[in-house]
């Protein structure tokens, strides 16, 4: 309200001053006109009827000449010696200096002496050559006038500044009421209440459109929340599987094995308890790392990546049969193929989780295909002939420890597909999966490729 205030004041000010000096010197302009009218006037009147070279005035009074304001008319020959004097008590002397910058056809106005204004007209008479006419008044009307407008406007001002207080303040409390609705049902919503939304109002103005993006981003952190709890939920359970494992055998063991033989055998099953912890922990600790802060990106190339992920997917399922082909690349490349920006590790591991899902579950061959999709966008497909997804699992394939139907019994933990999905999302690409029940899976990435 208070910058509202001072802009509305400072255009009223900017526009009272113009009116206020415009006025100022419309009413010089005016009354050094009527000055000219005045010294032509009496030029007509006493130098062109020669009544000045006669010493003659006639029936003309030094009064009648005057029709201004305390008017004073001084009249200097061709030899600069006065002819002609209104009043006995006018300074001549300042008229005397005037006469030398005063030159024949000109006229002049000179700086006024309190309310006094003077003009100087070079009157021309021939033969005899020109006459110097200063006049001199006060343009009381003008200046009473130019008063009354300078009050008019600073009680204008005040007014206008009183109005707009009460209206700034009115249309202040009309504008910011909304916020405050805003602001006080925002603090209502907490990360126990993360349901709550905002009211849109009218649902058209900027503060409708700001309701509506806060609500976009409270959904967003409702989601966001939730996949948080389930994900706590299911890692806590899964954690505590084995945990619960190895205590409970270690236990056993120390309270009942009494051979060689049945010590091996709860070391056993101690020992692979830990390592499908280990297995867990390490899946967990990348999935964090893909979702941290990453080292700088440098050069990578993709194939290089593939064809170690690769190396681990044939030593992981040595029966498996792993067909790889290059699709399409720019014929016309100048630099080196299939490279892009990023870490060469956490691609190796998103390309191995694909592969290893493809080996875990596919009863063919699995096939892999390293292509450009375009000049700018490398593509890389693993498609393997295994029992598919339904379309609900799909939806719920990107969740932490999620698994399918058909992965219950086999080994795995439900972290592969997530940790692909960010690592992908990290590098600027985008992944895809396609599956029907029955026909197979098809995972699809794309990632974006350095200029050849």
């Amino acid at each position: 309200m208070l910058r509202f205030t001072l802009l509305v004041l400072g255009i009223q000010l900017s526009f009272s001053t113009f009116i206020y000096l415009f006025h100022a010197n419309a009413r010089t302009q005016r009354f050094a006109h009527r000055l000219a009218n005045s010294a032509t006037l009496a030029g007509r009147l006493l130098v062109r009827t020669h009544k000045l070279e006669k010493g003659i005035m006639g029936s003309l009074r030094r009064d009648d000449l005057l029709i201004l304001s305390r008017e004073q008319i001084s009249i200097y020959g061709p030899d600069n010696t006065l002819r002609y004097s209104s009043d006995d008590h006018i300074d001549q002397a300042t008229n005397r200096k005037r006469l030398r910058g005063l030159g024949p056809g000109q006229q002049r106005t000179y700086p006024a002496e309190g309310h006094r204004e003077t003009l100087g007209l070079s009157f021309a008479h021939p033969p005899h050559g020109y006459y110097r006419i200063f006049v001199s008044a006060e343009d009381r009307v003008g200046w009473t006038q130019h008063r009354q407008l300078g009050w008019l406007l600073l009680l204008g001002n005040l007014g206008a500044l009183a109005v707009t207080v009460v209206a700034g303040w009115f249309f202040a409390g009309s504008a910011l009421r909304p916020i405050a609705r805003i602001s006080r049902q925002t603090r209502r919503i907490s990360a126990a209440s993360l349901g709550r939304r905002l009211s849109e109002g009218n649902g058209r103005d900027e503060l409708a459109q700001l309701s509506r993006v806060i609500n976009t981003m409270l959904a967003g952190l409702e989601q966001a929340f939730e996949v948080q709890r389930s994900f706590l939920s299911q890692a806590s359970h899964e954690l505590r599987t084995p945990l619960t494992t190895l205590a409970g055998t270690l236990e056993t063991a120390l309270e009942y094995d009494r051979t060689l033989p049945d010590a091996q055998q709860s070391l056993a099953q101690a020992l692979s308890a830990a390592r499908h912890l280990s297995a867990l922990t390490n899946g967990l600790l990348n999935l964090a790392r893909a979702d941290g802060a990453l080292p700088a990106f440098a050069p990578v190339r993709l194939d290089e990546c593939l064809n170690q992920a690769l190396d681990f997917a044939r030593a992981k399922y040595p029966g498996r049969e792993w067909r790889l082909s290059i699709g399409d690349f720019p014929a016309e490349a100048e630099g080196d193929l299939f490279t892009l920006l990023g870490n060469a590790e956490l691609l190796t591991t998103a390309v191995l989780n694909l592969l290893d899902n493809a080996g875990k579950y596919s009863s063919g061959p699995v096939r892999t295909e390293l292509a450009y999709s375009d000049a700018h966008t490398l593509r890389v497909r693993v498609q393997d002939a295994g029992p598919g997804l339904s379309p609900e699992e799909l939806q719920k394939i990107y969740e932490p420890l999620y698994r399918a139907t058909g992965a219950l019994g086999r080994p795995g933990y439900g972290l592969g597909l997530p940790l692909t999905q960010r690592v992908v999302q990290r590098h600027g690409g985008r992944l895809d999966i396609a599956s029907a029940p029955g026909q197979g899976t098809t995972a699809t990435m794309w990632l974006p490729a350095l200029p050849l």
